[in-house]
């Protein structure tokens, strides 16, 4: 049985880039696994720079892959990760591709896993348009009956999107962003890909969210923007006690 604190709590562990291992009430869920070593240059696209925290990841039950399209968010070690796990949750086109255990979601759809409600959230790539270029991505949100609601944005850049999410959910108690002002120059002329700084602290006010921990932030070379800028975001806009920065392989209890 389930005790009043192990319910009402959620644990965290970044990993690296998109990376993130959460555990709320008895259950594993990773964040869009990516375990590779780091990468050589390659005609100017996104490499990693600096190697996981850890490649063995333990007993996880669910994955849940905002999209398979990119290697800084589903790498070659993170596609037979896949292999291993019961459950893995993605975009409807996603399933299809990774077959096996994976289920596809479109946005507001859900789908249960012992005490958590795991629902599909809409998420842009980039600007207006994005997904026409860079295919589709979902963000997740978890919840169940006395559970804190936790907010998985996804490859999200969009403040608006944000916005559209808050109004189906309602304020959230931890949000889980995926930061770092991803830009390229092959993509719409250098835009976010995704949430920048200022984004970041927008998507906190709008989500009223009581604790944000940021994620893919550090260790890609498309990632135009810090923990350190996001720290100072936070701060300037009074937000600083909202935001909880983890070291990779660090756990923190919310």
């Amino acid at each position: 049985m389930q005790t009043a604190q192990t319910v009402r709590t959620v644990q965290i562990q970044p990993v690296g880039g998109s990376t993130a291992i959460i555990e709320l009430a008895g259950l594993r869920f990773v964040t869009d696994p990516t375990v590779d070593a780091p990468s050589e240059p390659e005609n100017g696209r996104p490499r990693r720079l600096t190697p996981p925290a850890r490649t063995d990841l333990g007993r996880l039950d669910v994955a849940l892959v905002s999209h398979d399209q990119h290697p800084d968010n589903l790498d070659a070690g993170g596609r037979r990760l896949l292999a291993e796990i019961p459950l893995v949750l993605t975009t409807t086109d996603g399933a299809e591709r990774l077959g096996g255990s994976a289920r596809g979601l479109a946005p507001y759809e859900s789908h249960e896993v012992g005490d958590v409600r795991i629902t599909a959230l809409p998420a842009l790539h980039g600007p207006h348009g994005a997904e026409a270029v860079l295919g589709p991505v979902v963000g997740f949100l978890l919840s169940g009956d006395g559970l804190p609601t936790v907010y998985v944005s996804g490859d999200n850049a969009s403040v608006d999107v944000v916005r559209e999410i808050a109004a189906f959910t309602g304020p959230v108690d931890v949000a889980l962003l995926f930061v770092g002002g991803a830009s390229s120059p092959h993509y719409f002329d250098g835009a976010l890909l995704t949430l920048g700084n200022a984004e970041a602290v927008e998507t906190a006010r709008i989500l009223g969210a009581r604790a944000v921990v940021p994620i893919h932030c550090e260790g890609w070379s498309h990632y135009s923007q810090d923990r350190t800028g996001l720290t100072r975001a936070f701060a300037d806009a009074g937000l600083g006690h909202v935001l909880v920065t983890v070291p990779d392989g660090a756990t923190v209890t919310l």
